[in-house]
């Protein structure tokens, strides 16, 4: 389970879908039972100590009433493409609840950054400029090739790695379809690898909580 501090105060935690009913139990007991109310995010948890837990639902999951309709609705299987960029690597996926049905890695050399001057500098920068954008276009053909003869039967595109990246990717025309179906959430990867692809499938599918404690009394 991921924490991170959040903006304006709180934490942001990610809880695996399974354990949801288990983390509001324990919100319970650390702040007594709390009153639930739904909201567009998913649900808001406000107990009687003050404190609040926001849960905001994973990609795709449908609108729920109460904790027990939101925990079937998260938990629920749903079919989602995956979109990981980052420079020279791209990883393509599709999954079925939390298995990785489908996946394919590209990586492209993409030369780093010198140290050298005038023209020098300028021409590595041009020419790092075309590797990126060949590599980046080789992502686009992959994603047409595996994922946009499936759009009818993924419920949403989550992307990760490098916004720029991503946003480039799906730039390209023949991938409107998918780029349609594309959420909000981007995951935090690094540079995309099998292995980050199939830890990605969880982390798509986690239930974001942002957690505020009560406040001090005076």
């Amino acid at each position: 389970m991921n924490s991170r501090p959040a903006a304006g105060g709180g934490r942001w935690v990610e809880v695996d879908p399974a354990r949801v009913a288990r983390w509001v139990a324990g919100f319970s007991d650390r702040h007594g039972p709390p009153s639930v109310t739904t909201e567009p995010y998913g649900l808001l948890l406000t107990a009687p100590d003050g404190a609040t837990a926001q849960l905001h639902s994973p990609p795709a999951a449908p609108p729920a009433e109460g904790l027990t309709d939101f925990v079937a609705a998260v938990t629920a299987p749903r079919r989602i493409g995956l979109l990981l960029a980052r420079k020279g690597a791209v990883a393509v996926g599709i999954a079925e609840g939390d298995d990785l049905v489908v996946s394919k890695v590209d990586t492209r050399y993409v030369q780093g950054r010198t140290a050298a001057g005038g023209w020098s500098q300028q021409r590595f920068a041009r020419r790092r400029d075309n590797q990126t954008k060949a590599a980046l276009g080789d992502a686009a053909d992959l994603a047409v090739r595996l994922l946009v003869p499936e759009v009818a039967t993924l419920a949403a595109l989550v992307c990760g790695g490098d916004r720029r990246a991503v946003d480039t990717v799906l730039a390209d025309r023949r991938l409107a379809p998918l780029a349609a179906l594309r959420a909000e959430r981007l995951l935090d990867v690094p540079e995309p690898r099998h292995a980050v692809l199939a830890g990605a499938v969880s982390a798509a599918r986690a239930v974001h909580v942002l957690v505020r404690d009560p406040a001090p009394a005076p």
